[in-house]
């Protein structure tokens, strides 16, 4: 049996909005909401398609936390990642 050692680089765009949106437990209207924000702002595929990185996932994590556990809504979230963005 032959096994394959794919290194995907954090950066590079593989995974759909449904993928995703099972991987991070968030519905595709939020996500879709998220990239309408500039939040999270996958690479288009098309008009429609939708790709998100592993980096992407990761900061989709931590929307979800933020979301869940500490009760803040989109607007807040942005506000939030920009603060951080600039510390």
């Amino acid at each position: 049996m032959v096994l394959f050692d794919i290194q995907i680089s954090p950066d590079e765009p593989v995974y759909v909005i449904s993928v995703v949106s099972k991987l991070v437990d968030l519905p595709v209207w939020t996500l879709r909401q998220l990239d309408k924000l500039g939040i999270v702002c996958p690479t288009r595929i098309g008009k429609k398609s939708r790709l998100y990185s592993l980096k992407d996932i990761r900061k989709l994590e931590y929307i979800h936390y933020l979301m869940e556990e500490k009760g803040v809504n989109l607007k807040g979230i942005k506000i939030i990642l920009e603060l951080e963005k600039e510390v």
